[in-house]
């Protein structure tokens, strides 16, 4: 009799446990947000997040207001659609918000890595010392370098004629940027003397050509493997293409090349002194190839094209280039060679600044998101004081929150090129409900997860459409074609990508 007493109360308590895990017995405490646990047991509304995330939390925020939590595959996230939270958020400290135990999850699930404690210290303070300040100078002429030998080798030579060439307008632009991204980074290829170095470009841009056509691979099935929703073909697919990019971007290749930059080398040096595995140093250059490479293509790809859809802003923006040029001593012309753009003439566009934050507005959308480790209080705008639960998540969506909210930024579907910028050509400040707002665009992230590398990302996409604008005449094949929607897959995950590319063509423009 005591053994059936025992098995009934272990059944009971199994059950009772697996009900506690499905979230059953979950409460809204009185000082906590609306809570919306879904109809599904533990899953909540994982489906229809996961279908089309924005439209799932504006209808979510219509019914509940700017913050609420709801039940997404077996965790409780807790969306704050307020931005006048947002810097409570991003500076709470690691202690009571922790960002990197979401993302671990995450890149090792997608890139095989396995994050240690000091990764994120390692990354900010390498990319602090390389990628900003004086160390970005000396990005930019690399990476400057690389356009050259991808875009504009045929130039010298004589060989590029005054004739229309078409391509696929996200193809073209994805695959120049991340080409001359990825040599400047990881290394070009060594030759010996003068007479090799032709030789030398030439297996650069074979390589890197090859090296894109694999990366496009597994960017396609990056979304539903970071969503683990691969079916079992795409699974061994995924599986194949880390393994190769494990070996082509392996440490001892990198070291066979010249030029390898101080990002990829400092960073490698120091998990190596942190006792990280070489193995384990090769899958890192491949999560750092996608962090640094994986949004700067899509977003020259929406920039030019809006250039494009806008002729207004078309020759705004080229007439702004073609006056830095030639305030820096430099034309197109005939005769003369190709423009080598610095630093220093970046940073003299306010004209293409706004029109690349502009693009950003409408197209990046990331998600940030928290885990509470503890009971957390946040006061809204409005007043009202809610508690955090610890154990759940915050995030942020500010695609839909800020970047399109017409409060802050009036007719948000707009592609409006000047929008971020004052006649006299300083920076605009934005508002909602007369209170100046510091977060109303959003798309490095922000707090101590923001984006390391947004300054050499940025210049990357400027060099590419600065290039583009001096050098050619540009126009879509079909020019009342519209503007392709987005592909909502991606929702999350950085620079939106279209759900089909376009056909444009270019000539030289003397």
């Amino acid at each position: 009799m005591a053994l059936w007493v025992i098995l009934l109360c272990t059944l009971i308590a199994s059950l009772l446990g697996g009900l506690y895990l499905l979230g059953v017995f979950r409460r809204r405490r009185p000082d906590e947000p609306p809570l919306d646990k879904g109809t599904i047991p533990w899953l909540g509304y994982v489906l229809d997040f996961r279908k089309d995330s924005s439209e799932f939390l504006k209808r979510m925020q219509r019914k509940h207001g700017d913050i609420f939590t709801v039940l997404i595959g077996g965790y409780y996230f807790t969306f704050v659609m307020d931005p006048f939270c947002f810097g409570a958020i991003v500076k709470e400290s690691r202690s009571k918000l922790d960002f990197r135990t979401f993302a671990s999850k995450l890149v090792l699930q997608v890139f095989g890595y396995k994050p240690i404690e000091a990764n994120h210290s390692i990354i900010h303070a390498i990319s602090t010392k390389h990628l900003m300040g004086d160390g970005l100078t000396i990005m930019t002429q690399a990476t400057m370098e690389n356009f050259r030998k991808l875009m504009l080798f045929s130039l010298s030579s004589g060989e590029e004629k005054r004739v229309w060439q078409e391509d696929s307008l996200f193809h073209y632009c994805y695959n120049i940027v991340f080409r001359a991204g990825y040599l400047a980074l990881y290394g070009t290829e060594p030759h010996r003397g003068a007479d090799n170095k032709e030789k030398a470009n030439e297996q650069d841009r074979i390589h890197s050509n090859q090296l894109f056509h694999e990366f496009r691979k597994y960017d396609r099935l990056f979304p539903r493997l970071a969503y683990a929703l691969l079916p079992p073909k795409d699974k061994i697919e995924a599986e194949r293409l880390k393994r190769l990019f494990w070996s082509m971007l392996s440490v001892k290749k990198s070291w066979q090349k010249d030029n390898i930059s101080g990002w990829i080398s400092d960073q490698n040096k120091l998990l190596a002194e942190n006792g990280v595995p070489e193995y384990m140093r090769d899958r890192f250059m491949f999560m750092i190839l996608w962090a640094s490479q994986g949004n700067t293509g899509p977003t020259a790809f929406w920039l030019l094209l809006y250039l494009m859809k806008h002729p207004e802003a078309m020759k705004a923006v080229k007439d702004e280039v073609d006056k830095v040029s030639r305030e820096n001593g430099q034309e197109a012309k005939p005769g003369s060679p190709p423009i080598n753009i610095t630093r220093d003439m970046l940073n003299q566009t306010p004209l293409l600044d706004s029109a690349l934050e502009e693009t950003l507005r409408l197209v990046a959308a990331p998600m940030l998101v928290r885990a509470v480790l503890q009971d957390i209080s946040l006061k809204t705008s409005s007043g009202t004081e809610y508690t955090l639960r610890k154990g759940d998540r915050v995030a942020l969506f500010p695609h839909m929150s800020v970047q399109m909210n017409p409060e802050i930024h009036p007719e948000p579907h707009k592609f409006k090129y000047d929008r971020f910028v004052n006649p006299d050509g300083t920076k605009k400040d934005f508002y909602k409900n007369g209170k100046r707002l510091k977060y109303f665009n959003m798309p490095w992230g922000a707090g101590v997860s923001i984006c390391p590398g947004r300054f050499f990302a940025a210049a990357e996409i400027k060099l590419f459409v600065f290039l583009m604008l001096s050098h050619y005449d540009l126009e879509l094949v079909n020019r009342e074609e519209e503007i392709p929607a987005i592909d909502i897959s991606r929702w999350g995950f950085g620079t939106m990508q279209p759900v089909r590319d376009l056909q444009f063509r270019y000539r030289l423009r003397f």
